[in-house]
């Protein structure tokens, strides 16, 4: 097995798979190291032929990737740096999921616990998702913070669960679990936590173990939609949201009351609708 290290991915491979495993404390926020990292494994991978499957997991057992990092809001430029490449009309946090939704490889992400904003944005651009029914959680939180998912979000959630249940996912801002997913259409299926790996593990060796040229024809004759309008409306909705008085009162009010640490994230819903009812107090 031919290990790799960076600094805030493991990366491992063994037998047409490469194992994914994303470490960035506390929380696994995805901040411009993450998204330097996740782009750079893509790119490394994406013309290695020895490699059929990418499952990506957490070293944290109780978040995935928790959301774009909320210090944005302090340093809008930061993620700049990333543009480059891009098509028109995609911002780099489509370009993101845009990356991982055309690689060669089949995708899996093995979900053991939490994903939230940009990080349930990540798992929906994968080929597929299997979660755990014990920890497993997948939430569109952004309308807590006066914004809407600005990632591709809007697009690849409703393409997998539909509209209505889309626009419960992004007005209601819930986390949701593992079944209740699964049932919507939003991962391939939910399992019980013991049986996760196993389940996971022997799907990506069936996959890896096919026949030369299988993979690639079934990706060609199965495509992702093309998202290119999509993007731009949910770029502007998310742009003209971002500026607003109260996108700034609630990220920055959200991080002093704790988001981006383990306890703050662990009800992070309930963190942002505190600090709404405290802005929206008399006298706040």
């Amino acid at each position: 097995m031919h290990e790799a290290t960076s600094t805030t991915l493991r990366v491992s491979r063994e037998a047409g798979i490469a194992r994914v495993t994303i470490d960035n404390p506390p929380v696994n926020v995805l901040d411009v190291a993450l998204m330097a990292d996740l782009r750079h494994v893509l790119a490394e991978l994406r013309d290695d032929d020895s490699a059929r499957v990418i499952v990506f997991d957490s070293a944290n057992p109780e978040f995935f990737i928790a959301h774009v990092d909320m210090s944005l809001i302090d340093s809008p430029d930061a993620f700049d740096q990333f543009e480059t490449g891009l098509p028109d009309g995609v911002n780099v946090f489509q370009g993101l999921g845009e990356l991982l939704r055309s690689q060669p490889q089949v995708t899996i992400v093995k979900l053991a616990g939490i994903a939230r904003g940009g990080g349930a944005e990540f798992v929906a651009a994968a080929d597929m998702t299997f979660a755990a029914t014990e920890g497993a959680g997948l939430g569109q939180v952004e309308a807590l913070m006066g914004i809407v998912p600005g990632g591709g979000g809007t697009q690849n959630v409703a393409g997998r669960v539909g509209r209505h249940r889309a626009l419960e996912i992004v007005l209601g801002a819930d986390l949701f679990d593992a079944q209740t997913a699964e049932r919507y259409g939003w991962v391939n299926r939910a399992l019980p936590a013991a049986e996760l790996d196993a389940f996971v593990d022997r799907l990506a060796r069936h996959i890896a173990d096919l026949p030369d040229g299988v993979i690639a024809a079934a990706k060609q004759a199965i495509p992702p939609h093309d998202l290119a309008a999509g993007y731009l409306r949910e770029h502007e909705a998310w742009a003209q949201q971002f500026v607003r008085p109260a996108a700034e009162a609630l990220i920055r009010g959200g991080l002093a009351a704790g988001a981006q640490t383990r306890d703050g994230e662990r009800d992070l819903e309930g963190l942002l609708r505190s600090e709404w009812a405290r802005l929206e107090a008399p006298g706040s």
